[in-house]
C-alpha cells in the first residue's frame, strides 16, 4: 500500500521519499523507478529518494507510516529526522492499537489516524506493486492535531486522486473498517478463499459471520457507534464491491510471512474479555493462524511492507 501511495503522490508532483525494510525494493526504485499498476492505471514514476533508512531526507510536510501493525514502533522511531515544526504523521494500519504505539514515540498531537477502504495492494516484484480499487481514505486526529494541519495533509491525498473523508469520531471510523477486516481476514487466511468466495460458500460465510457478530457485539459493549445501518449488510455490501480481493493477511500467509492476526481478529477477544463478551470464533481463528505461523521458516527482514 505504501508503494501505491508513493507512486500516485509522485505522479501528482509531490517530492516523495520511500523508506522500506526491503533492500531489493529500494534498489529497484532507485535504478528503474517505481511501477504501480491496477485501478489507477499503469505508471512508472521516479521518486525523490528510496532507501532503507530515513538518513538524509530531512523534515517533511507529511510522513505516512504504512507498515504492518507490528512494525509501527520501529517505523515511528525512525521518523525523528523527518519531523519538523509543521509535520503531520499519519498511521495507516489494519486493526487496533497502532496509533497508540506510535504515540509512545512521537508527539501525540502530530499524529493522524488513517483507514483505507475498498482497495488492497500486493507486490509483483521489487519496484513493482499492483492494487485493486481506489475507494476512500479516512482520517482523524489522534489527539490534539490542529484541524488545519489535518486538512492540509488531506489535500495532498486528494491531489493524488484519493477520495478523503475527515472524521471527528475516530473510534467509529476505525471500527467501521475493523468489522470488515475481522470478517474476512482470518477466514480467508485459513481457507485460501477470496472475499467473494467466502460470501458464496455457506460454511466459510458461517465462520466469517461469526467473527463479524462478535466484533459488532464488542463494539456495542465498548460504546462504539457504527453509523452504517445494519452492520452485517454493510459488510456484505462492501465485500460485494471487491469479490476477487484477497486480504493482506492471506497474502502474507501464502508468502510464509507473519500476518496481522493479533491486531485484527486478536483485538476482538482482548476487548471481549474486558467487557464480558464471549468471542469463541475469533479465539479459534487466532489460535489456528498463530499455530500455522509458528511453523514458518525465519525470514529476516521480510516482514515489513514498504512505507
Amino acid at each position: 500500500m505504501g508503494s501505491v501511495y508513493a507512486a500516485l503522490m509522485a505522479s501528482a508532483g509531490h517530492a516523495v521519499h520511500a523508506v522500506t525494510a526491503w533492500p531489493d525494493h529500494a534498489a529497484a526504485m532507485r535504478e528503474r523507478g517505481l511501477r504501480v499498476e491496477g485501478a489507477s492505471g499503469d505508471r512508472l514514476v521516479r521518486l525523490a529518494g528510496a532507501g532503507t533508512t530515513t538518513e538524509g531526507i530531512g523534515p517533511c510536510d507529511l510522513v505516512i507510516i504504512a507498515t504492518k501493525a507490528f512494525d509501527v514502533e520501529a517505523a515511528a522511531r525512525s521518523c525523528g529526522p523527518l519531523v519538523g515544526p509543521g509535520t503531520v504523521v499519519q498511521t495507516i494500519q489494519n486493526g487496533l492499537g497502532s496509533p497508540e504505539v506510535a504515540a509512545t514515540v512521537l508527539d501525540p498531537d502530530r499524529i493522524a489516524i488513517g483507514v483505507v477502504g475498498g482497495f488492497g495492494a500486493s507486490m509483483r516484484g521489487p519496484g513493482h506493486a499492483h492494487h485493486n480499487g481506489l475507494e476512500m481514505i479516512r482520517f482523524g486526529a489522534f489527539a490534539g492535531l490542529p484541524r488545519e494541519r489535518l486538512e492540509a495533509s488531506a489535500a495532498i491525498w486528494e491531489s493524488a486522486g484519493f477520495t478523503v473523508s475527515l472524521f471527528d469520531d475516530v473510534r467509529r471510523m476505525v471500527w467501521e473498517k475493523l468489522i470488515m477486516n475481522v470478517t474476512f481476514s482470518g477466514t480467508a487466511t485459513l481457507t485460501g478463499l477470496t472475499i467473494g468466495a467466502i460470501m458464496a460458500d455457506p460454511d466459510a460465510w458461517e465462520v466469517a459471520l461469526g467473527c463479524a457478530r462478535e466484533a459488532i457485539a464488542v463494539a456495542e459493549a465498548t460504546g462504539v457507534t457504527l453509523a452504517v445501518g445494519d452492520p452485517v449488510e454493510h459488510i456484505r455490501r462492501l465485500g460485494g464491491k471487491i469479490p476477487g480481493a484477497r486480504p493482506s493477511m492471506l497474502l502474507d500467509h501464502q508468502a510464509g510471512r507473519r500476518g496481522e492476526v493479533e491486531a485484527i481478529n486478536g483485538a476482538i477477544p482482548r476487548l471481549g474479555r474486558l467487557c464480558g463478551v464471549p468471542t469463541p470464533v475469533n479465539d479459534t481463528l487466532v489460535a489456528l493462524i498463530k499455530a500455522r505461523e509458528a511453523a514458518f521458516p525465519a525470514r529476516a527482514g521480510a516482514e515489513t511492507c514498504p512505507a
